[in-house]
């Protein structure tokens, strides 16, 4: 165990090292930019590649291109730059290529104020490419969990050949916290499962008993055909129903029967609790400390931070409402998570607190919420 005084997006950088990142592309932009400055200097000592792109889309793209050809390859951004990649993360979801884009947001629409902290990209996180597609994000409220969430990242990615997206935001990047490192012998690390048969008999969307199929890298004696278009299982592009349809439910079922690992989150407090917060990121700081103020004044209250936006962990939050009298959802946003919360528990149960200033939620705010009659 390594102890550590260190940002949260240095954490990034650290966890994506830990978990095997071999390449990097992006482009500078707050406030993102110092994991990019941290793995230009740390991805060349170590063997790897470091690229500044021309702009975002570029970043992207070179990305899909790196895992394409075997390497474990992370982008990172801001709103504005997100907004760029949306076209090329549908792709990559499509193409089901291994790849994760670090989206460190911060307070928009459009150029908004750089520096100013926001959990506006939710949604956008989930539905920002066209077309239903199946999607993993994470997302962290510590600078602990930055390393943590980047290196479950990497892994997610890896396991089930799709990109992943971790959302922090500019608190929880540029906040310096102590950090226990774990050595990186120490960590689980995924690694994608390659194929067995010789590259005569290799089918890159294989839908035989394996929901996620082995995935062959280029220049290792395997070439097979990578199209945006709906394709067969050699790749090639295709208009038949009967490739079309089991292809969707592959994709879509190698996310929704692995929910209950994918979706990560953290209980306290919440036996028995007749009020809940609902909480994530930077947000869950001020929401921890709300709750801890409420039980001081024997409130009975308790904690669900959510580590997994998406795919939503609706089992947890259906169980938890069932036997509490509200749920409360803070958010750094005019309600975008919130929405979510309603569907699956009612919006009668749910209280949503929202800013969307560029400031933090503060604890006061969050309790006055909770000792709402």
């Amino acid at each position: 165990m390594t102890i550590r005084f260190m940002q949260g997006n240095e954490a990034c950088a650290e966890g994506a090292l830990v978990a095997g990142c071999n390449f990097f592309a992006g482009y500078p932009i707050t406030p993102s930019t110092s994991i990019a400055e941290i793995l230009a200097r740390k991805l060349p000592e170590r063997g790897g590649k470091f690229i500044q792109m021309e702009d975002e889309l570029a970043s992207i793209a070179a990305v899909i291109g790196a895992s394409i050809g075997g390497a474990k390859a992370l982008t990172a951004t801001s709103g504005p730059g997100f907004s760029l990649m949306q076209e090329h993360i549908g792709y990559a979801a499509m193409a089901e290529v291994p790849c994760v884009i670090v989206d460190v947001q911060r307070l928009g629409p459009s150029t908004g104020q750089p520096t100013s902290p926001s959990q506006g990209d939710v949604m956008q996180a989930r539905w920002g490419t066209h077309g239903d597609h199946p999607i993993i994000v994470l997302t962290a409220s510590s600078v602990c969990e930055a390393f943590n969430m980047t290196v479950m990242a990497f892994n997610f990615s890896e396991m089930y050949r799709t990109p992943v997206i971790l959302l922090l935001d500019e608190v929880i990047g540029h906040l310096r916290e102590k950090v226990d490192l774990p050595e990186p012998g120490n960590v689980e690390v995924w690694n994608r499962v390659k194929s067995n048969v010789p590259p005569e008999w290799y089918f890159p969307y294989e839908d035989a008993s394996a929901v996620v199929p082995p995935m062959a890298n280029f220049g290792e004696g395997y070439r097979y055909h990578i199209t945006g278009l709906f394709h067969d299982r050699a790749g090639f592009p295709t208009e038949r129903l009967d490739e079309i349809n089991p292809w969707l439910e592959r994709v879509f079922n190698k996310i929704a029967f692995n929910e209950e690992s994918i979706c990560l989150y953290k209980e306290e407090w919440t036996s028995g609790a007749r009020d809940v917060v609902v909480a994530y990121g930077a947000t869950a700081r001020s929401a921890r400390h709300a709750v801890k103020i409420a039980r001081a004044k024997r409130h009975n209250v308790g904690l669900l931070t959510l580590q997994t936006l998406w795919p939503f962990p609706a089992g947890v939050v259906s169980r938890i409402a069932r036997n509490c009298r509200h749920i409360i959802v803070p958010e750094m946003n005019r309600g975008q998570l919130v929405l979510e919360v309603e569907r699956v528990v009612g919006a009668a149960k749910v209280r949503a607190v929202n800013r969307a200033d560029g400031e933090m939620l503060t604890p006061q705010q969050i309790l006055d919420a909770i000792e709402q009659k």
